[in-house]
């Protein structure tokens, strides 16, 4: 099966959890701070500039977003976590509705926890971790903003993710530029290998 990532559409914003879509197609799930540039990979991804909002404040995802590609797998955007000017309130709110998402074991096929290569992981991405481990699916752990760093930062960055989050030698951590596609490609090809059999048209 060949799935054309330009073939993209928003399909729904879900505010509970009875509002995502449960016909059987791979669901991909985004997660990530609120600052971390998620919306950017993922319209990187798609070769589309603003599929996926992206805005000059963080936290204006507050639902959970659905963006079907090529009428054969959604990709996820679930809300961004750990912006401090949110009332306590609405983070209740979006951690409820992740949580309820990650219960239903039906959902996911594969997670994608985007971090910023820049610094060691913050408390909420070990946490966002542990939720990926826990659901019982795989995942990719990508390393954003590749390109605001120093080479000789890239090596030691990338192990001090993979430290932080604990991760196991099967979770990739993906290094990655929004803003110049770097990592692009090796993303589709691990969300793809799980969906599709590793077949992915990305003109």
């Amino acid at each position: 099966m060949r799935v054309n990532t330009q073939n993209a559409e928003f399909i729904r914003s879900a505010a509970k959890i009875s509002d995502c879509p449960r016909d059987r197609l791979p669901q991909i799930a985004f997660a990530g701070r609120s600052n971390v540039g998620k919306s950017s990979v993922i319209n990187r991804i798609l070769n589309r500039k603003n599929l996926a909002r992206v805005g000059s404040a963080p936290g204006k995802t507050t639902h959970i977003n659905y963006f079907l590609i090529d009428k054969k797998v959604y990709l996820v955007d679930l809300p961004g976590y750990g912006y401090a000017k949110v009332s306590k309130q609405e983070r209740a709110r979006w951690g409820k509705l992740i949580e309820q998402w990650f219960a239903d074991t039906s959902l996911m096929t594969l997670g994608v926890l985007i971090v910023d290569l820049r610094h060691k992981p913050t408390a909420d991405d070990c946490v966002m971790a542990q939720w990926f481990k826990n659901a019982g699916c795989p995942f990719v752990v990508v390393a954003n903003k590749h390109d605001k760093i120093k080479k000789s930062e890239w090596a030691p960055n990338l192990a001090r993710i993979r430290e932080t989050l604990e991760l196991d030698e099967d979770t990739p951590v993906i290094s990655f530029s929004a803003e110049k596609g770097l990592g692009k490609e090796e993303l589709l090809q691990v969300i793809f290998d799980h969906v599709t059999g590793g077949e992915a048209e990305a003109r």
